[in-house]
């Protein structure tokens, strides 16, 4: 029997990837397709090095277009929420760094309206004002602001509106229903939503490549089973792994538990009280005991979020594996090790954000790609 479950409304357990890859029908990112990519981009992201970036559909295909000339262009989104944490910049970080290699073009879904519908206690002026700030904490990442447009459904669906319903048509109730976790009770606004998420993967008459957690394929298969049929492709995607909790290697991080997560917002002192008290140790119970027998960096949640992308560095990080093995580094001296970490890395963040303030139209109106969005009629 499985111990884990991996899907768009939920991640519990300890998930086996290769086993993820098998139930989900995807391809292992192999040696020969980093290779490739490093060929292509010149050099690889700590993600792809690291494996954080393990799984794929179609991403030879994407590769093969661009060596040829054809191009390609990435899609990912967001729902806006009150806060972002740590682990919702993941594919963030990664989709800037395929935008800044193969220099193409990026759409950025805000689903506001999704956010409002499938929310009973939010008002649509709730999920506008937290599309905003989210906007913000997304053009930190740093975005080409002439190849990316940043867009929210409530503005630009009159652009979309009629591929959405040529879309709408080609998928029945009872797909939608089980591939986005709704029932009967469900309003009418949800179930026709799907729509429009699919639309943006069709803004171009090339691959899309979709960089995002791997819980989000499901709802792309059925962007899969259309596309050719409207005359566009099939979407492709790269995956990533979860994120880990602080408070644990299983799972993923939630905003819907604070002491899990750390916020984009979350200053120093919050920082270090939530890794020191909450984070998830592989250490031993006494001083003596680990410097005698060491820890284990394979359950140590600071260790994985340092080897998730904390700390670029492959010798370091090493390093750092081997120091705690042995017992010379201490839990507590790994805690601060991300503590420091994490706290430049949101400093750094914050300062970025507070400049993106300026960009925000630059993004969704008067940039050279969203100029030409605005102009376009999707059909």
């Amino acid at each position: 029997m499985q111990d884990f479950t991996v899907n768009p409304w939920e991640v519990k357990g300890k998930v086996d990837y290769d086993k993820l890859i098998a139930q989900f029908g995807t391809q292992p990112i192999t040696d020969e397709l980093r290779e490739r990519i490093r060929r292509d981009a010149g050099d690889l992201h700590v993600m792809l090095r690291r494996k954080v970036f393990f799984s794929h559909r179609d991403l030879e295909s994407v590769l093969k277009d661009y060596e040829e000339g054809k191009g390609f262009f990435l899609y990912t989104g967001r729902a806006p929420s009150l806060g972002m944490h740590i682990g919702h910049l993941i594919p963030f970080i990664f989709t800037k760094w395929l935008q800044e290699k193969f220099k193409v073009n990026l759409y950025i879904e805000i689903t506001d309206d999704e956010k409002f519908m499938r929310n009973p206690e939010y008002s649509l002026d709730d999920t506008r004002k937290w599309a905003y700030e989210n906007i913000l904490d997304i053009i930190a990442v740093g975005f080409d602001p002439n190849r990316t447009f940043i867009f929210q459904d409530t503005e630009y669906i009159r652009n979309m509106y009629p591929l959405a319903v040529k879309i709408a048509k080609k998928m029945t109730f009872s797909e939608v229903k089980a591939t986005f976790g709704l029932d009967v009770s469900s309003n009418i606004g949800i179930i026709f939503y799907p729509a429009l998420q699919i639309v943006p993967t069709m803004f171009e008459r090339k691959r899309c490549l979709i960089p995002a957690g791997i819980d989000q394929d499901p709802y792309w298969r059925l962007q899969r089973d259309i596309a050719e049929s409207l005359g566009f492709f099939k979407a492709s995607q790269i995956h990533s792994k979860f994120l880990p909790p602080i408070t644990g290697v299983e799972g993923k991080m939630s905003s819907s538990s604070p002491e899990s997560a750390i916020y984009l917002t979350d200053d120093k002192d919050i920082v270090k009280r939530k890794v020191m008290k909450y984070a998830f140790s592989g250490g031993q119970p006494t001083v003596e005991l680990h410097r005698r027998l060491g820890g284990n960096p394979e359950i140590d949640v600071p260790f994985q979020w340092l080897y998730y992308f904390f700390e670029e560095d492959d010798n370091r990080i090493e390093e750092i594996r081997e120091d705690y093995k042995s017992g010379k580094i201490l839990s507590g001296e790994l805690k601060q090790i991300l503590v420091d970490k994490l706290n430049d890395f949101l400093e750094d963040h914050r300062r970025k954000r507070d400049e993106a303030k300026d960009l925000v139209n630059t993004f969704k109106y008067d940039g050279k790609l969203a100029r030409s969005m605005w102009e376009k009629l999707h059909e």
